[in-house]
């Protein structure tokens, strides 16, 4: 992508210094949040989404999300009302980090060597928190920035690709990682818990998570599968799922601990797998004619991470209307599945000592 493109999108969607008496928003995590973070980064197109058709739908030009259009974040940005958040490695002149900034990076982990060297790591992210901090501290003053960034809410979507990279860098059903599955599971929420307990010794109180998904049945991860004998159905790589169950198991347990051990903590918990489950189950529930394949991509199920022609598959295909589609592309959902999820960690239900996000935002 050009440097004028780059400069474009920045004009287009970045804010400048306003007066804004919503909470922060600080966004961590991979490609579920990444707005473009990735762009700036010397990486692979594996890991970009800075080409056509990504954005079509709602920017009408890519801007490294991924997805035909807009992401949680930006839906959850409606819903607090602030503006956009871009990505942090877009350095604005005029930036203003007390509306928040979004550290993530598609294909990041928890695990330092998650995609190592191609993507921007959690470790990294909680660096560049830290220079935000210490920015908001050099503008407004240690008491201005302290309550910007404890009445910030911190939401993190993290974990997927320590689970999933094993199968992508083999392509294959073979699970090849140096750990066992629970002691893989420990180590990704250990250093989770671990990037929290640094955040609220810095100030942050509030916190959102997202769960993981049913990550065998992405298109991406059901063509490792071999077909069975007459059946097209294609069904999910339980493996992966397997590890995200376990994850989704030992997560509520260590943010209860936290939730004990840390003072002022409260966090709002969002069931992303039980929502996506449903809508792969369930599609037409939700107004969707597609809950298997992808709209974007080649092969069966639209499973080979082709999109935009750029990777190393060239051919692809794309739906004439992303919102009858789960799958954007071969691991990433549509601007409707993300706006639906947005509304619901707004406005869900929470279970007894959690929150939603919306009472995390009015809350002080």
């Amino acid at each position: 992508m050009s440097l004028f493109f780059l400069l474009l999108i920045s004009l287009i969607i970045s804010p400048v210094v306003v007066a804004s008496a919503a909470a922060a928003l600080f966004l961590f995590g991979d490609s579920i949040f990444d707005a473009g973070n990735n762009n700036y980064i010397n990486t692979t197109t594996l890991d970009q989404a800075n080409f056509p058709p990504y954005g079509q739908t709602y920017f009408h030009f890519p801007t490294g999300r991924f997805s035909d259009g807009r992401i949680i974040p930006d839906f959850i940005c409606k819903h607090a009302n602030l503006p956009f958040i871009p990505p942090y490695l877009d350095h604005h002149p005029r930036r203003n980090y007390n509306i928040g900034a979004n550290y993530a990076s598609a294909g990041a982990g928890a695990l330092q060597e998650t995609f190592q060297g191609s993507v921007i790591s959690l470790e990294t992210q909680l660096r560049y928190h830290k220079r935000v901090e210490k920015r908001l501290r050099k503008m407004y003053g240690n008491t201005e920035a302290d309550t910007t960034l404890s009445k910030a809410v911190y939401l993190f979507s993290i974990g997927s690709n320590d689970y999933t990279s094993p199968y992508l860098i083999t392509n294959s059903s073979h699970f090849n990682s140096s750990y066992s599955n629970s002691l893989l599971v420990r180590i990704v929420i250990g250093n989770l818990t671990t990037a929290i307990k640094d955040l609220h010794l810095r100030g942050a109180r509030k916190f959102g998570f997202l769960n993981l998904g049913p990550l065998g049945c992405s298109p991406g991860l059901r063509i490792i599968l071999n077909p069975p004998p007459n059946d097209s159905g294609g069904g999910c790589l339980q493996s992966a799922s397997l590890l995200a169950t376990m994850h989704n198991k030992a997560l509520p347990k260590s943010l209860k601990r936290l939730a004990k051990q840390l003072h002022g903590f409260k966090y709002s918990l969002y069931d992303f797998n039980h929502s996506l489950k449903e809508r792969l189950k369930h599609p037409s529930k939700y107004g969707y004619k597609q809950g298997k394949t992808a709209c974007c991509g080649t092969g069966r199920f639209r499973g080979t991470f082709s999109c935009g022609g750029t990777r190393p598959v060239k051919e692809y295909s794309v739906c004439q209307n992303p919102s009858e589609y789960v799958f954007w592309d071969s691991y990433h959902l549509t601007e409707r599945v993300h706006q639906q999820m947005a509304h619901q960690m707004w406005n869900q239900q929470p279970i007894p000592g959690t929150y939603n996000l919306k009472t995390l935002f009015q809350s002080p």
